[in-house]
């Protein structure tokens, strides 16, 4: 989290103090102007009072532009960190696609199958290995479906786990 301190939606309020610390050093200048002073005249005073306080506000400026580059890298680093969170998260995110697209797709190869039936063949992906649960009716059968899952785009590997039974 950005301080908020160096948060640049604030920078114009940094100019708050530089304006007080102005009229206070100027406050302060006036009321020398009295006093005898290494034997300067009231306007050497004044003149000397203006040069420190420009020289507060040139001090008070640096401060707020190198707090304002501070919360810029801040930002820009923040910035930065959700991107790199949100291409993790899409990757993710793709990654669970896919496995629903070859489950979805093994699933319809069944289904177009005369030999199988998606009703009894469970189909469950994970990172692209596939797992067949359920029965089939020959061992081609069950062969088969290990053929028809392995072609399908995105499968690393097939664990037939399909269980011959007749049809009764």
């Amino acid at each position: 989290m950005i301080p908020s301190h160096s948060n640049p939606l604030k920078a114009g309020q940094a100019l708050r103090p530089l304006a007080i610390l102005s009229a206070v050093s100027l406050a302060l200048a006036l009321s020398a102007c009295n006093k005898q002073d290494d034997g300067k005249t009231a306007g050497q005073q004044l003149d000397s009072a203006i040069a420190k306080t420009e020289e507060a506000a040139a001090q008070a400026k640096a401060k707020a532009a190198a707090e304002m580059a501070s919360a810029g890298t801040a930002m820009k680093n923040a910035t930065q960190s959700a991107e790199a969170s949100g291409k993790d998260m899409a990757a993710k995110a793709g990654e669970k696609i896919d496995d629903l697209t070859i489950t979805t797709t093994v699933t319809a190869g069944f289904a177009k199958d005369p030999d199988l039936s998606a009703l009894k063949i469970n189909v469950d992906t994970r990172n692209g290995a596939v797992t067949l649960n359920g029965s089939a009716p020959t061992e081609a059968a069950r062969e088969k479906a290990t053929t028809l899952a392995k072609d399908v785009k995105g499968v690393s590997s097939v664990d037939n786990k399909l269980v011959v039974k007749a049809a009764s």
